[in-house]
């Protein structure tokens, strides 16, 4: 059976093993996502293989260059390492990721205890999209594209550099959880269906995706039973929109975490987001300081 994240009106939340049967009936509820799933890496390679396009110079950029909306408030659907995301952590327990750690990441995550849970270093820009719950995000600014989170009460900033700016500024910043984040559109041309995975008509709609790459940050853990990584870390994401009129707005986010310390090779996850209509069931829940 796939399992799935679910939500309700009093919010996202997780299985747990008393209520199997239940949860078998909340897969069946949101078969649309599974779709959404099975497609998502193929598509999001595609875009990552797209070069910017345009004459006369750069395309356009920030809010005014957008090819794609991701504004809104969106839930996390999981398909993806469901248990070691949906149930409570279990101290030890590094299926589908103990394959890349580090014999020093090992040693580090194996000091985690019970009472850590919570902690503020799991809701860092190397792990809070694997976390369910919502996302709100929003325009800050012409250039910089804001998603808050309720779990963690996280803010990340995505900034589109201007032409001339100084990467090297960002930098040398002070470092912090959700780290420097530079953001990019990345465009393709013509119309593309997502569920059929293959353009569709003449010429239509423009369409593409984000890409954002972190630097400078605190470091935190890839899993929320510990798992590290460190401030000499990379994070590249790649968030690909969809809609369909029958599954809805979804986007599905890829990302790479590349890491010479704690890391053995590029630890590749692949998050699915489904749109709400508001955000009533937002409501944000602030991480443990250390």
């Amino acid at each position: 059976m796939m399992a799935v994240n679910y939500w309700s009106n009093s919010g996202a939340g997780r299985c747990d093993r008393s209520s199997a049967g239940w949860c078998e009936q909340v897969v069946r509820s949101v078969q649309a996502g599974l779709v959404v799933a099975a497609m998502s890496m193929g598509l999001a390679t595609t875009l990552i293989a797209q070069p910017p396009q345009g004459r006369g110079g750069p395309p356009p950029t920030g809010r005014t260059g957008a090819p794609v909306d991701l504004t809104g408030t969106w839930v996390s659907v999981v398909t993806e390492d469901w248990e070691a995301r949906m149930m409570p952590p279990v101290k030890g327990d590094y299926t589908t990721i103990e394959t890349v750690m580090t014999p020093e990441a090992r040693k580090v995550a194996d000091t985690w205890q019970q009472s850590m849970e919570g902690r503020c270093e799991a809701y860092g820009v190397g792990g809070v999209m694997r976390v369910p719950g919502r996302l709100r995000i929003s325009w800050q600014d012409d250039l910089t594209l804001k998603i808050e989170t309720d779990a963690g009460a996280q803010t990340r900033l995505l900034r589109f550099p201007m032409a001339g700016s100084n990467a090297a500024a960002a930098a040398s910043a002070p470092r912090t959880l959700q780290g420097s984040s530079v953001a990019e559109w990345q465009r393709g041309g013509g119309q593309q269906d997502a569920f059929l995975g293959r353009g569709v008509g003449a010429a239509g709609t423009r369409w593409g995706g984000l890409k954002v790459v972190t630097t400078n940050t605190l470091g935190g853990w890839l899993r929320t039973n510990g798992v590290p990584y460190g401030q000499g870390a990379t994070v590249t994401e790649h968030f690909t929109r969809f809609t369909h009129p029958v599954a809805g707005d979804w986007f599905v986010v890829t990302t790479v975490v590349e890491d010479p310390q704690y890391l053995t090779q590029p630890f590749i996850t692949s998050s699915n987001f489904k749109k709400e209509p508001n955000d009533s069931k937002f409501k944000p829940t602030p991480c443990k300081a250390s």
